[in-house]
C-alpha cells in the first residue's frame, strides 16, 4: 500500500509539473495592470498591501468583484473616489472577449471566449427541460492532450491551459449575458446555477488552476456556489482523483465509454496509461461518494462499437457496489467523424439492463446541435505556436 502511495504521488508530482509547460499567460496586462479576478482571497490582500492599501480593502473588492459583477471601479459605492481612481490605475476587473455567441434553437447559448494572448476557448449554458434554470459547461484548457476517438475537441491539440481568471471568467461572463447580478438571494430566478466542467480540455491535467477556480466560485462572500453544484468530469487521471475529492469536494463524472480495456484503449486513449482496474477502485474510494452523491458514468453510445446487452452487463458488473448512475450519451456527430450514433431501440435495451441492475441510466438528450454545443463537439482553431511548444501532460 505504501509503494502504492509513493507511485501515486511520483505521479502527480510528475502530471503538475508538466502542466506547468502549458501554463497561461500572466495575469498582468501589458499597460502593467493586475487583473484582479482569479486571485485567492490572500492573494488579492497581498496585491493590495503591496500597492499601499490596507488588507482590509479585499473583503470590500471580493463583494464587489464576485457578489455584485462589478468591472468598474467607480461602481463601487463603498470606497472613495479618490481610491477609486487608484485602484482603477493598477487594477483591472477583467472579463474574456466574447468573439461570437450562438443561441441554438432549443435555448442553449454557446460563446467563444477570446483571452489577452489572442487564444480561444468555447463555454455552453444548457438550459434545464424541467426547471427554470441550467448548467455552464466550462473549459479548463484550449485544446485537448487525451485525443478520444469520438470527441472533436480531441482532434485540436493542446495548446495551452486555461488560469483561474480565464475559468472563473467563463462563468462569470456566462453571468453578465443573462444579467444575474448582484447574486439572487431567492427573490429572483437563478438560471446558471450549475457548472459542469466538461468542455474543452482534461481538467485534472490542470488541476491547481481549476481548484483556485472552484475556491472562488464556492466562497460564500461571493459567487456562492455550492459544490453539490458543481461537477467535475475526468477522463481517467487515477492519480489527481483522490486529491480532487478530498480538496474540493465537488461531484465526480467518470467519461467510461466502454468497459473493456481494449476498447476503451482505442476510443479513450488514456486507458493505456491508467486501465479500467485502476480507475474503477479510484472511484470506489473517491471521497464524498455515497447514494446522496453518486458518481455519474459518462457513456457515449456508439452503433455497433460499444452499444451491445453484454456491454450493459458488463458494465453493471464493473461498478457494481459503487454509488452511481450511469448517464448515457447519444454520440453527436461532427464534421469528419467516424462514428454513428446508435439506434434509439439499442439505447434503450442498454438503459432497461442498467436500470433493472438498480442504477439510475438516463438518456442524456441532445442539446444544442444545430450550433456544434452539444457533449464533444467544442473545438476552436487556436493553435500553439513554436515558440511555446513541448511535451503535453500525461
Amino acid at each position: 500500500m505504501e509503494a502504492a502511495a509513493a507511485f501515486s504521488e511520483a505521479e502527480r508530482t510528475r502530471i503538475l509539473a508538466k502542466a506547468a509547460l502549458f501554463a497561461p499567460p500572466p495575469a498582468r496586462l501589458e499597460d502593467g495592470r493586475q487583473d484582479l479576478v482569479g486571485l485567492s482571497r490572500e492573494q488579492l490582500a497581498e496585491a493590495l498591501t503591496a500597492s499601499g492599501e490596507k488588507p482590509f480593502r479585499a473583503k470590500q473588492l471580493w463583494h464587489w468583484i464576485y457578489h455584485q459583477g462589478a468591472t468598474d471601479f467607480a461602481r463601487m459605492s463603498s470606497i472613495a473616489r479618490p481610491l477609486q481612481r487608484v485602484l482603477a490605475e493598477r487594477f483591472v476587473i477583467g472579463r474574456p472577449e466574447v468573439a461570437t455567441v450562438q443561441t441554438g434553437a432549443d435555448g442553449t447559448r454557446k460563446w467563444l471566449f477570446r483571452f489577452r494572448d489572442r487564444q480561444e476557448a468555447e463555454t455552453v449554458y444548457i438550459p434545464d427541460r424541467q426547471e427554470d434554470r441550467g448548467a455552464v459547461c466550462i473549459s479548463s484548457q484550449v485544446g485537448c492532450t487525451l485525443s478520444c476517438r469520438f470527441c472533436h475537441t480531441g482532434t485540436q491539440p493542446l495548446v495551452r491551459n486555461l488560469g483561474p481568471a480565464e475559468i472563473v471568467g467563463q462563468f462569470v461572463a456566462a453571468r453578465d449575458s443573462y444579467g444575474e447580478w448582484p447574486s439572487p438571494k431567492g427573490e429572483t430566478p437563478r438560471l446558471l446555477s450549475t457548472i459542469v466542467l466538461m468542455g474543452m480540455g482534461e481538467p485534472l491535467y490542470n488541476y491547481e488552476n481549476v481548484a483556485q477556480a472552484m475556491r472562488i466560485v464556492t466562497d460564500g462572500e461571493g459567487i456562492g456556489l455550492s459544490r453539490r453544484r458543481i461537477t467535475l468530469s475526468t477522463s481517467g487521471v487515477v492519480p489527481m482523483m483522490d486529491r480532487c475529492g478530498a480538496e474540493l469536494g465537488v461531484n465526480l463524472a467518470v467519461s467510461l465509454h466502454a468497459v473493456r480495456d481494449e476498447l476503451r484503449d482505442h476510443l479513450v486513449p488514456l486507458n493505456r496509461k491508467y486501465p479500467l482496474a485502476e480507475l474503477i477502485a479510484a472511484c470506489r474510494r473517491y471521497p464524498g461518494a455515497s447514494n446522496a452523491r453518486r458518481i455519474t458514468f459518462e457513456y457515449v453510445m456508439l452503433d455497433g462499437v460499444n452499444d451491445s446487452p453484454a456491454d450493459a452487463r458488463e458494465l453493471v458488473r464493473l461498478i457494481a457496489g459503487i454509488p452511481a448512475k450511469v448517464n448515457l450519451i447519444p454520440f453527436n456527430p461532427w464534421p469528419g467523424s467516424a462514428f454513428v450514433t446508435s439506434r434509439p431501440q439499442a439505447i434503450r435495451r442498454f438503459a432497461d439492463i442498467v436500470m433493472e441492475a438498480g442504477y439510475a441510466s438516463p438518456v442524456r438528450s441532445p442539446r444544442g446541435r444545430d450550433i456544434l454545443a452539444a457533449c464533444g463537439q467544442l473545438r476552436t482553431e487556436s493553435r500553439r505556436t513554436r515558440a511555446m511548444e513541448g511535451s503535453p501532460p500525461g
